[in-house]
């Protein structure tokens, strides 16, 4: 159950808490765990900016800024990595996670950025190409730059412990797995989309390992759970595009998802599993009803039988969530349970 300071002030007016114990009582419950504070505007600013800041240090630089030479982007990495690391102390130091989690997520973003302009100077990289578009060429000039990224999201992790942290080591290690097997085969596509698929499965894994460590701590397998789940049902669905019609394992392999975020309360599996079966569903209607005025009139019955699912999954979502949790091992039904 979510529990906020307006349940406790109703509380309070019924007459089950005293109305001077509501401030301390939420103090001490956001103090233990800071994930219990309520999802906020303040937030949404948080992440907005923070990513604003990480895009332009990483998707959005072009080629105007290697003008000036790699040594300029080197001092620019570095400068931008201190005031990074300044403000995680500042903000942490007054537990603002959220913040403090996004400016070392940006010291991150900045490591492949210096060492690129490092390797610029030095005369590695050929000129005519922004940075960004580097990714996904399987050169091992590249495999340094995400070896590096990686190296620094795990000091970074270990040295704070915030769990936004995660999100640039999981992109790290997903690029720098793409990328190895980009380097050691030659059929790049083919074998990244059967990358990102294993990939998203072992992440999903580890995902599960890491909440049953982490108990009551930070989530920190939210982005596990978010960047596995992504890249699995993407690599499944690029497969499925190569083929010349969708196959049943699809479908299949999409409710499996499905399945897995009711039982896990993840919602990210549930959306991607939902989009799948969506999709195939589609597909099918459009290959019986081709060229038939029909064809709308089944695209609206499946929309508004999944709609129906929708409503059906909602008025019993507990029930059948509970249903299916007696199926895993105890200790996670106890993590889970305590979750909820």
């Amino acid at each position: 159950m979510h529990l906020d300071k307006h349940k406790l002030n109703r509380a309070a007016d019924r007459g089950l808490l005293r109305p001077e114990q509501v401030e301390p009582l939420w103090r001490f419950l956001t103090a233990q765990d800071p994930r219990q504070a309520r999802f906020q505007f303040s937030h949404i600013l948080y992440y907005l900016g923070g990513l604003m800041a990480i895009g332009a240090m990483s998707l959005f630089m072009t080629l105007g800024w290697q003008q000036f030479g790699g040594w300029a982007l080197v001092t620019i990495g570095l400068l931008y990595a201190l005031t990074g690391l300044g403000l995680t102390e500042w903000f942490r130091a007054r537990r603002l996670f959220i913040p403090a989690g996004i400016c070392a997520a940006l010291v991150v973003v900045l490591t492949p950025l210096t060492l690129y302009g490092w390797q610029y100077a030095l005369g590695w990289w050929e000129p005519g190409r922004p940075y960004p578009l580097l990714f996904g060429s399987g050169h091992w000039r590249l495999l340094s730059l995400e070896l590096a990224t990686l190296a620094v999201a795990a000091i970074m992790l270990w040295r704070y412990q915030l769990s936004f942290l995660v999100l640039p080591l999981a992109a790290a290690l997903w690029y720098f797995v793409l990328d190895t097997g980009a380097w050691l085969l030659d059929e790049r596509l083919e074998v990244q989309r059967w990358t990102s698929l294993w990939f998203g499965l072992l992440m999903t894994a580890a995902a599960i390992r890491v909440e049953l460590a982490a108990g009551q701590r930070q989530d920190f397998a939210f982005w596990l759970y978010i960047w596995g789940a992504t890249a699995f049902w993407a690599g499944l669905s690029l497969i499925q595009l190569d083929g010349n019609e969708p196959h049943p394992g699809y479908l299949a392999l999409n409710l499996l998802m499905i399945l897995l975020g009711t039982l896990l309360v993840r919602h990210v599996f549930v959306m991607l599993g939902g989009l799948g079966t969506a999709w195939y569903l589609g597909y099918l209607a459009y290959e019986v009803f081709a060229d038939s005025l029909l064809f709308p009139l089944a695209l609206t019955a499946i929309g508004l039988a999944m709609m129906g699912l929708g409503i059906l999954w909602q008025r019993h979502q507990r029930r059948l969530t509970e249903r299916l949790q007696r199926h895993l091992p105890a200790e996670l039904r106890e993590l889970l349970a305590r979750r909820d």
